[in-house]
């Protein structure tokens, strides 16, 4: 939390309670979008890109246009944070103008000195430690499909990420059981699954971290990430001998009893998921690239709307 304005740089900037409550925003923004056409009428939300970006650029763009507010985009072209000009400038003069700032990060630190300087919200888009906007829309798109959360399972195979961190920390404050099965070497962090289980325990949910697909027997959704993020040194001949075992098939998913397959994009057909189960029906990724429109709406309105 800022201590001027409630900004949103990991999931637990958020309540439960106010997870939550954004989730069931982003669904009736979504059946009834005229509701919400006004909602940013003479707002801007600058928003700042340190990596390219195709669903959060355009999903943020458009999603504040259908509020009724203006965008601005800020890539590195107009001059890189904290060496051009210093990372807490970029933060105080855009309060000057903007009554939001979205960015999108390499390190979570850049992301905190933003919002030390800044006199306006701050919202992660991504950075290295976590993506909370994904996941909400996540779980938004679950909800939609089952009707509830709590008590759901879903889980993570692949490489331990921000995603993954997400995924973890907004389900253990929603109820939901998040199983993360990642290969040795590759899991997530340990203070964070530490975080997230405390949570989970008193929600009624837990989160189990392994290396063993085994461990699992059954889910109601599978989630899969790339095997090579943005940014990594490593290639996929790096390391498709580690991750191929962990890659999601038809076979995986009927044997887990799935009824889903999740992915935040952009998917690498026949690499972390075989291209039968990400083209099938029981592929949601689409769902979850609209919902981050969505989900994004229904959190800038509960931080920039009175």
């Amino acid at each position: 939390m800022s201590n001027k304005v409630q900004s949103v740089l990991g999931d637990l900037d958020l309540t439960a309670e106010q997870a939550a409550d954004v989730i069931a925003l982003a669904i009736d923004m979504k059946k009834t979008p005229e509701k919400y056409g006004d909602a940013l009428k003479g707002k801007s939300v600058a928003t700042i890109y340190e990596k390219p970006s195709l669903r959060t650029r355009v999903s943020f763009d458009v999603g504040v246009h259908k509020m009724g507010g203006h965008a601005v985009y800020l890539d590195q072209q107009n001059g890189a944070m904290g060496k051009r000009e210093d990372v807490a400038d970029f933060g105080a003069n855009l309060s000057c103008w903007c009554d939001a700032i979205v960015a999108r990060v390499m390190d979570h630190n850049t992301l905190v000195q933003l919002q030390q300087a800044a006199s306006v919200p701050v919202v992660n888009s991504l950075c290295n430690l976590y993506h909370p906007c994904q996941a909400l829309a996540d779980y938004m798109s679950l909800h939609e499909l089952f009707g509830e959360l709590k008590g759901l399972t879903l889980a993570y195979i692949g490489d331990g990420n921000n995603v993954t961190h997400s995924l973890m920390l907004t389900g253990a404050q929603l109820g939901v059981n998040l199983v993360a099965i990642c290969p040795e070497g590759y899991t997530v962090d340990a203070e964070i699954v530490s975080q997230a289980q405390k949570i989970a325990a008193q929600n009624g949910a837990t989160i189990t971290v392994t290396s063993d697909l085994n461990a699992i027997e059954k889910v109601d959704a599978i989630y899969a990430d790339t095997w090579v993020s943005m940014g990594d040194d490593k290639t996929l001949e790096d390391i498709i001998d580690v991750f191929q075992p962990y890659q999601v098939t038809s076979e995986l998913m009927a044997k887990l009893g799935a009824q889903y397959f999740m992915h935040c994009q952009p998917a690498h057909r026949d690499e972390e998921v075989t291209a039968d189960v990400l083209d099938s029906s029981q592929s949601i990724i689409m769902r979850q690239a609209e919902n981050r429109m969505w989900a994004q709406n229904a959190l800038l309105h509960t931080l920039i709307v009175k």
